[in-house]
């Protein structure tokens, strides 16, 4: 296990979804640029490949469009030469649209349909690759999974897949779980760090973090939320992590949803912060800042109060 040291991750989530040629161009040279004025200190670096469909058991990580590892490299140097902390996050996506929680097969095998022991085959060829990569580049911390609430169960190949990054990175290493998530997961110990989504609704947190804490605490390790974000439209801060809902653009809601979750994670020392979702490699410009309705707080009110948390937390 690598030692962890008490810090507030004052971070943002960067470069979603991965899409290849969208890195290592002026416009995304810009938009880093532009984040780390939030007074960030950490940036998680996500992008995505495909598998077909829910059931296919080949992440196909070289192909478009995930982004080339030369693409990944720039990212992650780029990032590095701002003074950021790193967070590299690989993430498998389902080329059909459907959400990766939903990734699953027979919990026995089964000869001749597809099984979890083919898909895990792959799915560490994949976060093993890319673990490479985040030791090469001096990456302090990679996120091998994200939101996958069907594997969860699956213990001993999540341990086996923790193995084997460990094998060849020497930073630490995190899972991201899903919202409500935090006390399903019963492998907590193999990770240095317990992460998780908090989409939680506008005044729900207490209740969330309550629901939480003694996953923490026994568990014995320090906690942050790897994802965190609500997007600026009417009727978000009730359902945050639904991108799909329809309303009328509000960054007054957005940024409402931001002062409810800071000033209440404030109040447990073990929450020790966010990789806030999200910044694209790609910004819109200023002007249409009040028209965009995602999750995105670049030139909207919620802007300013991620950077004067921050800049409170980094004190």
């Amino acid at each position: 296990m690598t030692e962890v040291k008490t810090e507030q991750f004052c971070g943002m989530t960067w470069g979603w979804t991965g899409v290849r040629g969208t890195w290592a161009t002026a416009e995304a040279e810009d938009s880093l640029s532009k984040l780390v004025d939030l007074n960030v200190n950490w940036v998680g670096i996500a992008f995505g490949a495909l598998q077909a469909t829910a059931q296919s058991t080949e992440i196909r990580f070289g192909d478009e469009p995930t982004v080339t590892d030369d693409e990944v490299r720039w990212a992650i140097r780029e990032s590095k030469a701002r003074g950021l902390k790193v967070c590299l996050k690989p993430v498998v996506n389902v080329a059909d649209g459907t959400w990766r929680a939903f990734i699953g097969f027979f919990d026995e095998e089964v000869p001749g349909e597809p099984s979890w022991a083919e898909w895990f085959a792959s799915f560490t060829r994949f976060v093993v690759h890319y673990a490479r990569i985040a030791e090469e580049e001096g990456c302090e911390m990679l996120c091998v999974g994200c939101e996958m609430v069907q594997t969860d169960k699956r213990e001993s190949e999540w341990r086996a897949l923790i193995a084997a990054v460990r094998a060849v990175y020497g930073g630490l290493v995190t899972y991201n779980c899903d919202k409500y998530q935090e006390d399903r997961v019963t492998w907590w110990d193999a990770v240095d760090i317990i992460s998780s989504s908090g989409y939680y609704p506008l005044g729900d947190w207490d209740a969330q973090l309550d629901r939480i804490a003694p996953v923490v605490e026994s568990a014995g390790k320090p906690f942050f939320f790897m994802e965190s974000g609500c997007p600026s439209r009417v009727g978000s801060a009730a359902r945050p992590n639904d991108w799909t809902l329809e309303g009328a653009v509000s960054g007054a809601e957005q940024a409402e949803w931001y002062r409810d979750a800071f000033d209440t994670c404030a109040k447990r020392p073990w929450v020790q912060g966010f990789m806030l979702w999200d910044w694209p490699p790609r910004l819109y410009a200023l002007e249409d800042a009040a028209s965009d309705d995602d999750y995105c707080v670049y030139g909207k009110p919620a802007e300013d109060v991620v950077r004067e948390h921050y800049a409170l937390r980094r004190q």
